[in-house]
């Protein structure tokens, strides 16, 4: 069975904005590399990734939410609807064999503290993660600060302003 990268981030960027670009890119490339992808399964980044590994050839997974009133992106190969966030959040963590953090708003920064949680508190094993993003510098150097005046393990999350370096990483940490 094929990998599966989840991939977070905003539902606002549109076809042609950077943010939905850098996106669709990433989930064409993990596609010409053999990887699913799943997402919250709706517009922004979600439609854009998705977009990319259906043209790439390979699956996107949807994990969308009931209480949304919102239409699922038509590039899903599947869509698993979920009642509750936490469901959902859980749905998205278990499918992920990597974890790719984009640009987005308060939901975006839980599942990126989530991600953080579960490596420092050793819930989950250690798997590739990525956060990109110039709005995500200053908490992920605060954040890293942080962890190593706790006393936790730092760098389980790699930062990068370069997609490309980005998808690089998730690439070569799931060929491994």
């Amino acid at each position: 069975m094929a990998k599966t990268v989840t991939i977070f981030g905003s539902s606002v960027p549109q076809p042609g904005e950077q943010e939905y670009e850098d996106a669709y890119f990433l989930g064409k490339c993990f596609g010409v590399n053999g990887f699913n992808v799943c997402s919250g399964g709706y517009m922004g980044i979600m439609d854009a990734v998705s977009k990319g590994a259906r043209d790439a050839g390979t699956e996107a997974l949807g994990i969308t939410l009931d209480i949304y009133n919102a239409t699922p992106s038509k590039y899903l190969s599947h869509n698993f609807s979920a009642c509750t966030l936490f469901e959902r959040l859980e749905r998205l963590f278990a499918n992920g064999d990597a974890y790719v953090i984009l640009p987005g708003g308060t939901g975006t920064l839980v599942e990126l503290a989530l991600v953080w949680e579960y490596f420092n508190k050793s819930m989950m094993e250690m798997k590739p993660a990525a956060v990109y993003g110039k709005i995500w510098k200053n908490l992920y150097d605060d954040m890293e600060t942080r962890i190593a005046f706790e006393k936790r393990k730092t760098g389980s999350i790699k930062y990068f302003e370069d997609i490309s370096k980005c998808a690089d990483f998730i690439v070569k940490g799931l060929k491994a």
